[in-house]
């Protein structure tokens, strides 16, 4: 028989419980449910139906303490991602963190250096987009310069509409204290890892915010970003969650070509017959009458493709547990390094920081700087402790 990472799942709530069912009906071969973790002692006969041959455990350390495991994934509220993280490492059990990694940079470096410090385990982040074979396609048409060097991109994805009830459902729900903010660490964190993995690191962003704008919540609802990628190119993030019926369009512009993104689910990809300046500098008063009159060949300038793949619900997640076990099993190199998970988190860090300050943001920034902006709005809730 195949040897099977034995993972333990901290938090048994709705994402813990989707994994185990996706591991216990054999959508991950290489992996099985050997422990459970979770603070509420009611989960432990929910453990004991569905998961019997799993030991179950009131907390996170007496299951990594247990060498019941290999692994652990983390399926807890953001703030308990890098603590838990840096918990398992240091026992040396493999870790496996949802997204996203945390909710500020100075925690996620933590976890980054403590990873570093333990090359030989394996350290993963759940972002299951990065297994979506339509944006594996996109990166690798970019990556090889199919459309050129990027001039603009941006992304419109305001389909996460939550009603009031949504946020009233629990006191720690969009709370700065208790979810560390609003639609940008609780529901866009896979599109700003998708946004910088594809087209690159911005070295500044300048954002207007809105907190509570169309909820009765403290956190941000509705995002608009520009960032500035420093060679001249642009970007821009709009996010909301008041869009009854919201957009979701993702367009890359490059000097070569373009690509366009409707819905996360079909693409079209424009390659031009050359650079878009040899073009322009090429064409005549001719050429010009010809295109605007609608009399011009445009296929001698461009070809288009459209690209759509089906990819079963589950399957990308499926696919990150399965490579992250073969990781662990045999060095298969990971679809999402942990360590990558700072760059969203820091993204957003910048996107708040620059609203909360009016200013333009380096992506650089002051860790301390952002923390201490996060811990004013904390006591301003009265609801919870300060971060450290």
């Amino acid at each position: 028989m195949t040897k099977k990472v034995r993972l333990g799942i901290i938090g048994l709530g709705a994402q813990g419980s989707t994994y185990a069912s996706f591991i216990a009906d054999g959508l991950v071969p290489n992996m099985e449910v050997a422990a459970i973790a979770d603070h509420d002692q009611t989960k432990a006969a929910v453990a004991s139906e569905r998961y019997p041959d799993a030991a179950f455990f009131g907390n996170h350390i007496d299951l990594l303490e247990s060498e019941t495991v290999d692994a652990i994934i983390t399926c807890v509220p953001h703030f308990l991602h890098p603590q838990m993280g840096i918990d398992a490492l240091e026992r040396n059990v493999h870790a496996l963190v949802e997204k996203p990694a945390g909710v500020y940079t100075k925690q996620v470096s933590e976890l980054n250096a403590v990873a570093a410090s333990k090359p030989e385990l394996s350290f993963g982040i759940m972002f299951n987009q990065r297994n979506n074979p339509l944006y594996m396609r996109l990166k690798e048409i970019v990556d090889n310069g199919e459309i050129g060097s990027i001039l603009r991109t941006n992304w419109i994805i305001t389909n996460w509409w939550r009603p009031q009830g949504y946020y009233d459902q629990s006191a720690w729900r969009a709370t700065w204290g208790g979810e560390g903010g609003g639609v940008l660490v609780n529901q866009a964190p896979h599109q700003l890892d998708l946004w910088q993995w594809i087209c690159g690191v911005p070295v500044s962003v300048y954002s207007k915010v809105a907190f509570g704008y169309r909820r009765n919540i403290a956190v941000e609802d509705e995002v608009t970003a520009l960032v500035d990628y420093g060679n001249g190119a642009t970007g821009v993030f709009v996010t909301a969650t008041h869009e009854l019926t919201g957009t979701d369009r993702f367009e890359i512009v490059g000097d070569r070509g373009k690509i366009v993104v409707e819905n996360s689910k079909t693409a079209t990809v424009t390659r031009l017959s050359r650079p878009e300046r040899e073009i322009s500098e090429g064409m005549g008063m001719d050429d010009v009458r010809k295109l605007f009159m609608g009399q011009m060949n445009l296929a001698e300038l461009y070809t288009q493709e459209i690209i759509e793949f089906d990819s079963a619900w589950g399957s990308q997640h499926a696919g990150v547990l399965e490579n992250f076990a073969a990781n662990i099993l045999d060095g298969t190199p990971l679809l999402a390094p942990g360590s990558d998970g700072i760059m969203g988190v820091r993204l957003a860090n910048a996107i708040h920081l620059s609203a909360w300050t009016g200013q333009e943001v380096s992506l650089d920034f002051d860790d301390e700087l952002f923390l201490s902006e996060l811990n004013s709005r904390i006591a301003e809730e009265g609801q919870f402790s300060g971060r450290p």
